[in-house]
């Protein structure tokens, strides 16, 4: 009985959980996971050591999540870090009892995910990326690189949340640099090609590409068809530069993902996600990749170079 007692009272407390759930292949996140790791070291958590991390990848098979979502609801995860909208989503309907951070989310109060930015509700907090302001200087950075540019080709998909209020800000930048927008609807694989062709058509001298459920997965297509067509690109997210693209002014992400690990720490500590504000980016990084440039027969103003925070040669 003592002994009992005695191994009761020294008993080691619970390490804390944190489920992890990606829809894209974790090596494909690395920066971003990476960050997350870090943000969480510098409070504290080491893994393997005071925390323990459930990693599921549906590695590109968005069909998988499902699936994934419920394996960590079934071993008792203590928060989940859903990294994008669709895992997030998933996450959401396999658990309304587990806290849920968002790694990020383009328009979590109009897609539905939280009550409001102030006031979550519920048991979603964490990062939104939406910063619709930001392609009025996108449109202003594509008049820097390319200074005859007149008309813009728009890549994007109505149905996601964010792209209406990106378009309006973009509508107001388009007057004051003088351009002319054509907007494109990318719903499907199908319209990626579509699209281009009609941009050349219509003698565009420059895309923007928006955020898309079809955009991501098909990025290397969408880099490929700007080089063919030797069309100046801005992308929405960095990875499409690591990955050959022109040039990305967006919102850090992996800043995002350092951050997820704050709301992580609050959440373990008893706080609510109900309570926790969801946060907005504040962090945004300029990407230009030099041997995209090259490709196309563009060259970068020095003025533009001189402010990018990193330079693929």
């Amino acid at each position: 009985m003592l002994l009992t007692l005695w191994g009761q009272s020294h008993a080691q407390p619970a390490i804390p959980r944190i489920g992890f759930l990606s829809g894209n292949s974790l090596s494909e996140n690395a920066t971003r996971i990476e960050a997350f790791r870090g943000g969480l070291r510098d409070l504290g958590y080491v893994e393997g050591k005071n925390i323990l991390i459930e990693w599921r990848s549906a590695d590109g098979n968005f069909d998988r999540l499902p699936a994934l979502a419920a394996e960590l609801v079934n071993v008792k995860v203590d928060v989940i870090v859903a990294y994008g909208p669709t895992p997030i989503r998933i996450a959401k309907n396999a658990t309304a009892a587990i806290p849920i951070v968002m790694g990020f989310e383009a328009d979590p109060v109009g897609s539905g995910l939280v009550a409001s930015l102030a006031h979550p509700g519920g048991n979603i907090t964490g990062l939104s990326s939406l910063a619709p302001y930001i392609s009025g200087k996108q449109l202003s950075i594509l008049k820097e690189i390319v200074p005859k540019l007149s008309r813009v080709a728009v890549l994007g998909n109505s149905g996601e949340h964010g792209n209406a209020q990106a378009l309006q800000e973009m509508e107001r930048s388009a007057g004051t640099l003088k351009l002319q927008l054509q907007y494109l609807d990318v719903l499907s694989p199908k319209d990626i090609e579509m699209s281009f062709q009609a941009a050349t058509e219509k003698r565009a001298g420059a895309v923007l590409v928006l955020a898309g459920p079809v955009m991501s997965p098909h990025r290397t297509e969408i880099i490929n068809l700007a080089a063919k067509n030797r069309l100046p690109a801005m992308y929405y997210r960095s990875d499409y530069v690591e990955a050959g693209g022109l040039i990305s002014y967006a919102t850090s992400f992996p800043d995002l993902f350092r951050r997820a690990a704050y709301y992580v720490d609050r959440i373990l500590k008893g706080a609510k996600p109900a309570d926790l504000p969801v946060e907005q980016p504040t962090k945004f990084e300029l990407v230009i990749n030099l041997k995209a440039a090259k490709q196309i027969g563009l060259t970068i103003p020095p003025n533009v170079l001189t402010r990018a925070d990193r330079v693929i040669k």
